[in-house]
């Protein structure tokens, strides 16, 4: 088909067609989107996002084509990864439970044991970085981590999530409701009624929830477990995101607020006249920073000083 025409399907192409194209698994594919190494554009009849032909050229035309694209959205499990760093599986599992190296997604194999996925370009990047090395080459792995691990620390699940917001929320693109609704498909349905508590409010997030991996059939034990791996659970992780919506809706009451009429119908019950607007509204509030992806700076800095110190 000539990638020239006026009609959508011949401008632009669906998810599976393009990942064919661009000679990609699904998985890939959707993980270069995420990763914003393929960009995507509405689908104007309302079907989901769709990619453009001219993305597609560009791509094709890159230097390494399909190489190098498939270099980038590479991943790898603990025993490849613990390989490719030339650590031991358990060395290199420590580091990611304390938050060093961070998942970029995972799956669920058929003893609903979690399997962690990682970039293994991140990797090799980290292995590379000089003032790791104590970190990879130490006898010992250090105190702090090895006082957090027998502690129970465990910040995979915590550092995906805090990864997959940002693709959410890029993805959602100008869209206020749709970026206040990344955020709250991470929360305890609970928490996001306590910040939301107006049901045609969060029957609009619901509206623009994005999708979430799937991972098992719905109800199934393995769903219910991704669901809970996908919902945010520590403290101050949920203080975050909470803060976030916050943010998030003053942003998109401010920009579309829904008395203005959203193209959604309301839930049964009556619906409550909305107060008039304030002549001056207040200023949006200053945006949470993110939690942290990597445990505090402290530990990093102390090994990279004693990397440092001549032969004794």
């Amino acid at each position: 088909m000539s990638r020239t025409g006026t009609t959508t399907d011949r401008l632009t192409c669906a998810p599976s067609r393009a990942a064919r194209e661009l000679d990609l698994k699904r998985g890939e594919f959707d993980l270069a989107v995420n990763l914003g190494l393929i960009r995507t554009v509405p689908d104007e009849g309302g079907g989901g996002r769709r990619v453009a032909r001219g993305e597609i050229d560009r791509l094709c035309s890159g230097e390494g084509f399909p190489e190098t694209l498939r270099r980038r959205v590479a991943t790898v499990g603990t025993t490849e990864g613990a390989r490719l760093m030339e650590v031991a599986p358990t060395r290199f599992t420590s580091l990611a439970r304390y938050g060093l190296l961070v998942p970029v997604t995972f799956y669920l194999n058929r003893y609903r044991t979690v399997v962690w996925l990682y970039l293994a370009e991140e990797l090799r990047q980290f292995a590379a970085e000089r003032s790791n090395a104590p970190l990879l080459r130490a006898r010992r792995t250090p105190v702090e981590i090895r006082v957090g691990l027998k502690a129970g620390m465990d910040r995979r699940p915590r550092n995906w999530r805090g990864r997959h917001v940002g693709f959410l929320t890029r993805d959602a693109g100008d869209d206020p409701w749709a970026r206040a609704a990344a955020v709250a498909c991470l929360l305890d349905p609970a928490d996001v009624a306590d910040v939301v508590p107006d049901p045609y409010e969060r029957a609009l997030l619901d509206d623009r929830r994005p999708r979430l991996p799937a991972h098992g059939a719905p109800g199934s034990a393995t769903a219910e477990l991704a669901e809970k791996l996908m919902t945010a659970s520590d403290p101050d992780e949920v203080s975050w995101f909470r803060a976030d919506l916050v943010h998030t809706m003053e942003e998109a009451r401010r920009r579309h607020p829904v008395a203005a009429g959203l193209p959604l119908t309301p839930p049964p019950g009556p619906r409550p006249s909305a107060p008039d607007p304030a002549p001056d509204p207040a200023p949006v509030a200053e945006r949470p920073a993110p939690p942290e992806l990597t445990p505090p700076h402290g530990l990093l800095s102390r090994l990279r000083r004693r990397g440092r110190r001549p032969a004794g």
